[in-house]
């Protein structure tokens, strides 16, 4: 099998656009469920209810992958497992690096999905001296110090940030001094790199800054309506029951995709 720095995926070359390179994760979870259930053929209707977008989209999707289906059949599970794996570089090994293992880095050292998706963590990395050699999910913590020369060795070129705001551009540069080309940053700040660098965040307070949002707007049109129903002399509990079964597109609820 090859390893991380060997070959990059081939997804920019061949113009297939972000948004269907972010949705191609989505279809690869559903597509591995079918497999895992021994399912061989899927439609384009059923695989995107699944993946929780349209089949319009979806057929699109699929569509610069060079994989249409066959009518009246469907898409071939296996081989969409296939293709879309290779599409994303999962044919392969990727070392990781992790670098911040306090309450978030240690969890997702004990994530079990890396492995399975072809992302072998070679490293945790702290620089608290007293982290250094304490195994966290089977893997001893080696000190910053050493953050180079692990990487040089594993032939590292993504790295996981889960350290504090405050040293995450620190260690970000480093990163990329060293030859990592792609981070994921869970500390909450942005951070500034070259071109050539990828980064992608995430940030679990903005996610439930959005959903708060969301619940405070549900809040005001239920009260809205419930003072609208008190004038036409309906129960407000009537209203609060309507309104609980309709979604922001009609009657049916909205469901967000896991």
């Amino acid at each position: 099998m090859a390893t991380g720095r060997t070959h990059r995926p081939a997804t920019r070359s061949r113009g297939i656009p972000e948004a269907t390179v972010a949705r191609l994760p989505l279809y690869l979870r559903a597509l591995t469920a079918l497999s895992e259930r021994s399912v061989p053929t899927v439609s384009s209707e059923e695989l995107a209810a699944a993946a929780g977008v349209n089949s319009a989209k979806l057929r699109k999707d699929f569509s610069y992958l060079g994989s249409y289906g066959t009518r009246g059949v469907g898409y071939d599970v296996e081989y969409l497992v296939y293709q879309i794996s290779r599409e994303l570089g999962l044919t392969q090994d990727w070392p990781v690096v992790i670098v911040g293992i306090g309450n978030l880095g240690a969890a997702l050292a004990n994530y079990g999905g890396f492995a399975s998706r072809g992302f072998r963590v070679a490293a945790l990395i702290d620089a608290d001296p007293a982290m250094a050699g304490k195994p966290v999910a089977g893997i001893p913590v080696q000190h910053t110090d050493e953050l180079e020369k692990i990487i040089e060795d594993n032939g590292v070129s993504i790295g996981v940030i889960a350290t504090p705001a405050g040293a995450a551009q620190q260690v970000c540069d480093r990163l990329v001094a060293a030859g990592v080309t792609s981070i994921l940053n869970f500390a909450p700040t942005v951070l500034s790199v070259p071109d050539g660098v990828d980064v992608r965040k995430v940030d679990l307070s903005i996610e439930l800054q959005i959903l708060a949002f969301h619940e405070q707007r549900k809040a005001g049109e239920e009260a809205a309506a419930a003072a609208g129903a008190a004038v036409d002399g309906i129960p407000a509990t009537a209203v609060r029951k309507q309104s609980a079964d309709k979604g922001p597109d009609g009657d049916v609820p909205a469901v967000m995709p896991a």
